[in-house]
């Protein structure tokens, strides 16, 4: 055979080659499938390479980097297919600089970030809120508070655990710190001592129902096999709060929120006591413009809200949702159109689904 009829010949056999087509339209979703070498160049190169293509008769292909070095090629340096994908790499560099501002004693700014991580401060100001939802700032903001909580547990003094959350101005810190834990810091530290939580348990189609009403509005629409189960969650939540018994008139509110669960389409005009970080709240606004008989995949949750590589923590948001079918965390669904998973279980999620999609 001639050097004409071999060129030929592999030219034809890279063209029938079902990673070919792949090859060409620079797939990233075949990245980490095969590799590709170029005869003429010497390299091997991921499949969504944006260097210029390559003749099909100079083409190869290899299940794995190490067999395409085995065969004599070197790593291309501009897709760097030795190394993890980018996506991964990213993931891995704004999980370190988590870690970083954990542990720092008081909070970087985004130029000591960025230094640290080699990549200019606007670039890492928009990678860092597409993996997490959040600014660096607003991150460590975040931290702060919840390390606020946990030391407000561990000691006797609030003005301690505020220094040592990282708080440098007291009067700053009180000034938010309704927001930051939906009541008053020594009443928060007394597991909610002298606020007074309604609560009524009752059945419903779904199961037990237990609704609470803070001085604020509604703090828990919790589902169930389990009256006495849910009690106690609430109890966990608020383990010094005095729970009192609904009256007759809670009682009307208690039916009120139990037709809503049933037929969520009515809708239910309660003001609620939501309590969560500001990447929660922002996922839980997002759930609440869901109409009912629609749902959204948790990528479309985090595109919308501005944070598309943060679906997991949008799953987490979900997950963390103590106001069932009020925040409707059911209407979200997995990518492929599975249900996911459900504070309260899946079955619920599909019969809620399912009451939704009647007309």
């Amino acid at each position: 055979m001639n050097m004409s009829s071999k060129t030929e010949t592999r030219a034809l056999a890279a063209l029938d080659d079902p990673r070919w087509t792949a090859l060409r339209a620079r797939d990233a979703a075949a990245d980490g499938q095969f590799f590709y070498s170029v005869r003429t160049t010497g390299v091997y190169c991921k499949p969504s390479c944006a260097a210029r293509p390559a003749r099909p008769e100079n083409i190869a292909f290899h299940a794995t980097a190490a067999e395409a070095e085995a065969a004599g090629f070197r790593p291309c340096r501009r897709c760097k297919p030795d190394q993890p994908p980018l996506a991964q790499r990213q993931a891995a560099l704004v999980a370190e600089l988590c870690r970083f501002i954990e542990q720092a004693p008081n909070p970087p700014s985004l130029d000591v970030l960025a230094e640290r991580v080699a990549l200019s401060p606007h670039h890492l100001h928009r990678l860092f809120k597409a993996q997490t939802g959040l600014t660096p700032k607003a991150y460590a903001d975040a931290h702060k508070a919840r390390r606020l909580r946990e030391l407000l547990q561990e000691y006797g003094s609030v003005t301690d655990a505020l220094y040592g959350a990282g708080y440098g101005a007291s009067s700053r810190f009180y000034a938010q710190a309704d927001a930051l834990l939906g009541m008053a810091p020594r009443r928060y530290r007394d597991g909610g001592a002298a606020a007074e939580i309604r609560f009524a348990l009752g059945q419903c189609a779904l199961g037990a129902i237990l609704v609470a009403q803070s001085e604020r509005g509604l703090c828990a629409i919790s589902l169930g096999d389990d009256a006495e189960a849910l009690l106690r969650e609430l109890q966990d939540r608020f383990p010094k709060a005095r729970l009192i018994g609904g009256d007759a008139g809670f009682e009307q509110l208690v039916a009120r929120v139990v037709g809503f669960v049933e037929a969520p389409g009515v809708g239910l005009d309660l003001p609620l006591d939501v309590r969560g970080t500001a990447f929660q709240q922002r996922v839980w606004q997002a759930l609440r413009e869901i109409p009912p008989g629609r749902t959204a995949s948790y990528s479309e949750i985090a595109a919308l809200i501005g944070a598309p590589r943060a679906v997991r923590a949008v799953a987490s948001a979900c997950a963390a949702n103590t106001l069932a079918v009020a925040i409707p965390c059911h209407r979200v669904l997995r990518q492929d159109g599975s249900p996911g998973g459900y504070r309260w279980g899946v079955e619920r999620k599909r019969e809620l689904l399912a009451r939704e999609a009647k007309p």
